[in-house]
């Protein structure tokens, strides 16, 4: 018996701008991973992950490279001529961006640049673009497309900031 075909949902409104997809590719610049002081949220599972790929266990993970913020666990920072570098952002000889933990890294990092507020608006995209290399701008640029229904995957797999708002 043939497989149903599943088609897929309509764009809603505010994902008609990227309805024909969205292209893509990490060029290692590193700029996802500095500039101003922020945070790198992960989940106690993630924590687990880090740890045991580091050979070390979760409590020596957590006290030599993550801080407590309002309940919940963010990588550190550490303070370089590019802003604030995550705790495990390197660069090799030719500048290029690599991350210390890149087979493990945390959810919000595999996602980018496909967050629900990077996504919120074409004008948004063309922002992150002018930080990041490796954004295209349209259809017709460079970089790995990814459709819609990609895009929704990625997009709805990315954790909200748990930070507490501002006052």
């Amino acid at each position: 018996m043939p497989e149903p075909s599943v088609t897929p949902a309509p764009p809603t409104r505010r994902e008609r701008w990227y309805a024909e997809g969205l292209r893509f590719t990490c060029t290692q610049c590193g700029n996802c991973c500095t500039g101003p002081p922020g945070y790198v949220w992960f989940s106690p599972r993630e924590a687990e992950a880090m740890a045991e790929y580091l050979e070390m266990d979760v409590k020596t993970f957590l006290k030599t490279h993550a801080r407590p913020v309002s309940g919940h666990w963010t990588l550190d920072e550490r303070r370089t001529e590019h802003g604030y570098d995550c705790i495990f952002l390197k660069r090799d000889e030719q500048g290029r961006a690599l991350c210390g933990i890149y087979p493990v890294r945390p959810t919000q990092c595999r996602t980018w640049p496909f967050w629900p507020e990077n996504l919120a608006s074409a004008r948004r995209w063309r922002q992150v673009a002018r930080n990041c290399p490796g954004v295209a701008l349209g259809l017709e640029g460079q970089g790995r497309f990814y459709p819609l229904e990609q895009i929704r995957i990625i997009r709805d797999n990315t954790p909200g900031d748990p930070s507490p708002d501002p006052d």
